[in-house]
């Protein structure tokens, strides 16, 4: 039997509504597409080694001997700086450093570090760490750098922000207050919600400053980086009585490789002539645990 036309129309819609629903259906049991993360973050490097106090002369300055050996020259510029955390440690619990510093004539500069600890020199893999947490090669906000000591390596990303300097003098620091509230105003987002919403800000509130300290540095181009340089960084004894000096020469440089033959020469250089310390000095950790 034919079908009239407003029957032919009513079957039509039918089978139109029948598709509609296996389609949606459908939809809903299918996977969704995966949401692919940014790339790792590629780092710059910083190598760092520790000397002892044999390469300093009798004003706790690098020997010519020294400044010769590492390509420094020019005189010495002052910094000062601290460190806010709580008395607990909160943020370095987490990885996380928040630090206030002063160059001699400069603005201040405000950074906000996340550390990530390399493991038996798989640089890769803490790339991967980073990016679950979030720290990929799409958040411009982040610079990431891989810290080279004698025996240890860091993967970082830095937050970089600036106070104005305007009304303060040489290197002279704010007071704790003054400088915790720069910072709880400038607190990145990651920092801020990283246990919760606005954990930073609160945990910063309820922060002081471990320092200020003031170091020396004299800076200089070596082998491959034309950022060479020594700190000598003045820091309370760990009697509480007295002052140690630390002595850090570094290299910056942008490729790993660079990086690899500076740290292998440097240690060679300063072993030889009995200047190496043989560890690695983490001149944060000394900050935060004694002042």
């Amino acid at each position: 039997m034919a079908l009239t036309s407003p029957a032919r129309r009513l079957l039509t819609a039918s089978a139109v509504g029948v598709a509609v629903s296996l389609t949606a259906s459908l939809a809903v049991l299918a996977p969704a597409a995966p949401a692919f993360a940014d790339s790792d973050a590629v780092p710059t490097y910083e190598v760092k080694i520790d000397l002892t106090t044999a390469a300093l002369d009798s004003s706790h300055h690098p020997t010519s001997a020294v400044k010769s050996a590492f390509g420094i020259s020019g005189s010495a510029k002052a910094r000062s700086y601290e460190y806010f955390d709580t008395d607990a440690l909160d943020f370095d619990a987490q990885g996380w450093d928040v630090r206030l510093r002063h160059k001699s004539g400069s603005d201040f500069e405000e950074s906000y570090k996340k550390r990530f600890p390399v493991t038996g020199g798989d640089i890769d893999a803490a790339l991967d760490e980073a990016n679950d947490e979030g720290f990929d090669s799409g958040d411009t906000n982040y610079d990431a750098e891989v810290d080279w000591g004698y025996s240890q390596q860091t993967l970082s990303f830095s937050n970089e922000k600036s106070h104005s300097g305007s009304g303060y003098s040489g290197t002279s620091m704010p007071s704790a207050s003054t400088g915790r509230g720069w910072l709880v105003n400038e607190i990145p987002g990651k920092l801020d919600d990283w246990l919760g919403n606005g954990w930073g800000s609160d945990t910063l509130g309820g922060s002081r400053a471990h320092g200020p300290v003031t170091s020396q540095v004299w800076s200089g181009a070596w082998e491959s980086s034309d950022d060479a340089s020594i700190e000598v960084l003045p820091v309370k004894a760990a009697s509480g009585s007295g002052t140690e000096y630390v002595v850090e020469v570094s290299f910056k440089t942008d490729a790993y490789a660079d990086a690899a033959q500076l740290h292998a020469d440097a240690i060679s250089v300063a072993n030889a002539h009995g200047w190496l310390y043989h560890g690695d000095v983490l001149k944060t950790q000394l900050i935060l645990d004694r002042y």
